[in-house]
């Protein structure tokens, strides 16, 4: 038995490790399902997948493309996202999840800064060739045909530090930037199966997510399949009242998603109209769960509710789970195997004692760790404090070694679970011909829930039309990192400097 905090193998593919031993001990045991909103789902067992996989590495590298390319998939919640996602990995090429909320502009951005060589489309996601800008564009069609084609005989011979995957997120710039991960990184994961997930061969984990968030790649698919589990994905009308029909329909034993989604099921879902009794328990994380939202679950279903905490520079190493107790208010414990320590805003990189706040960091030596961000060194920079990774988060260890979320130490919005730039959307809207100023932050509409909202300075005869630039956020942004509201100032508050001050736009009076 390998201990869960072990160091990876020299040598380590990710998508062998998901695959290879599934497809020769349990080939025919069921690895997906994509289920609807109707009792039909598609099924795909493990060597079908395996083979599938394969046969996918097998037609990338037919097109020339050598180790260390990237390939784009812009599709939405298909199985052929997942088998390109892990087709890409075992070719040795860098896998780009990207969301299909992504606007034209947005996913422009990402093939550009990206370098990207190939551009996978799904269903409903075509590109003109014109935008791919002489990149490979895949369909479909292409996909299919090779996983009917000739297979790569075995996974690519990777190190467990060769570049896997790369993701995007929000950065302190009006851009997002690219967080690499390395092969290793699956590997990383290990602590959270037993901890937080309490993930085994006989599970059944239906994620609530969808497949281009490292939420939903990680919990809902990698981590079943690295422990021989199946795995249950969604693809129908994005109904609350469905989620504890589908735990019953196909007798999930694990449930993922955010609170928010959990609130929601109470509110919109019979739950006493379904046999839940298969369920051990839910998992949460991308946004911080309020204790009562916690005791409302628990009342409703007899389950427990565990929660974790995260990022996409190393996933989720914070959690109650199986092996640490829930208490109220905290995310959790650093997982066993992991190091994680307080360190002061400024001074010395030396960990703080029990109960002072500070940053929130992770040690350098940790396998889950990202290898660093796509072409931005100075942002790297920023985060590397000494022998440690610390990415803005302000938190505090209590005497039991809780861990207490006391928000950032920069302006990044969390918008459903998503890391948003204010900057990003203050360029956006910015640009609408109406504005002259803006500020873009948080707004607390009730206790546990925050929306984004923008705080707008018009220029002289302008009239105030929140719709339209509501519309013309619409236009150019991901649906999560639209503003949902929109406030009429007469001026910005600044600092003596003039820089905006945008944990003070909420208290500003609107304009008259």
């Amino acid at each position: 038995m390998i201990r869960p905090d072990a160091p990876p193998p020299a040598r380590f593919n990710a998508a062998r490790h998901c695959l290879a031993e599934n497809a020769r001990l349990r080939p025919d045991k069921t690895a997906l399902i994509m289920a609807g909103a109707e009792d039909g789902a598609f099924h795909l067992t493990f060597a079908e997948a395996d083979r599938a996989v394969r046969g996918i590495a097998a037609g990338l590298l037919a097109l020339g493309l050598r180790r260390g390319d990237r390939v784009m998939i812009r599709m939405g919640n298909e199985a052929d996202y997942v088998l390109v996602y892990f087709g890409a990995l075992a070719a040795g090429l860098v896998a780009l999840p990207s969301s299909p909320q992504l606007t034209p502009a947005e996913a422009a951005f990402l093939m550009e800064n990206s370098g990207a060589a190939v551009v996978v489309t799904g269903a409903g996601h075509r590109l003109d060739p014109a935008e791919a800008e002489g990149r490979i564009v895949l369909g479909p069609s292409e996909i299919a045909a090779m996983k009917r084609a000739d297979p790569v005989a075995d996974y690519a011979d990777t190190a467990a530090d060769d570049p896997a995957t790369l993701v995007y997120t929000s950065g302190t710039t009006s851009r997002p930037k690219g967080v690499l991960h390395a092969h290793r990184a699956i590997w990383g994961r290990r602590p959270m199966h037993a901890h937080w997930l309490g993930l085994t061969e006989a599970d059944v984990m239906l994620h609530a997510g969808t497949m281009n968030w490292t939420y939903t790649l990680g919990v809902g698919i990698t981590d079943p399949w690295a422990c021989g589990a199946t795995s249950v994905l969604y693809d129908g009308p994005r109904d609350p009242a469905v989620w504890p029909a589908l735990i019953a329909r196909h007798g999930a034993t694990l449930f993922a998603a955010v609170p928010s989604l959990y609130r929601q099921i109470l509110k919109y879902a019979d739950l006493s109209a379904h046999d839940l009794s298969r369920l051990r328990h839910g998992c949460t994380a991308g946004e911080a769960l309020p204790a009562e939202l916690l005791d409302a679950w628990t009342a409703a279903t007899g389950k427990p509710l565990y929660e974790a905490l995260g990022m996409s520079e190393v996933s989720t190493y914070v959690s109650s789970g199986p092996t640490i107790p829930v208490k109220p208010g905290s995310p959790g414990k650093p997982q066993p195997g992991r190091r994680v320590a307080i360190l002061p805003v400024d001074g010395p990189d030396e960990p703080l004692p029990e109960g002072e706040t500070g940053l929130l960091a992770i040690h350098r030596t940790e396998p889950g760790l990202m290898l660093g961000y796509w072409n931005r060194p100075e942002e790297e920079a920023a985060v590397l404090r000494g022998e440690w990774f610390a990415g803005g988060d302000l938190a505090s260890l209590d005497g039991d070694g809780y861990l207490w979320f006391h928000g950032r130490n920069d302006d990044l919005m969390n918008a459903l679970g998503y890391r948003v730039s204010p900057n990003e959307v203050e360029g956006v809207v910015g640009g609408h011909p109406a504005v002259a100023e803006v500020g873009v932050t948080e707004l607390a509409v009730r206790p546990d829930l925050k929306v984004i909202a923008a705080f707008v300075v018009l220029k002289p005869g302008e009239e105030a039309d929140g719709p339209s630039i509501l519309a013309w956020c619409a236009e150019r942004l991901a649906g999560y990192k639209c503003p949902r509201e929109v406030r009429f100032l007469d001026a910005l508050p600044r600092t003596a400097n003039g820089k905006v001050q945008r944990k003070r736009l909420a208290d500003q009076p609107v304009a008259a």
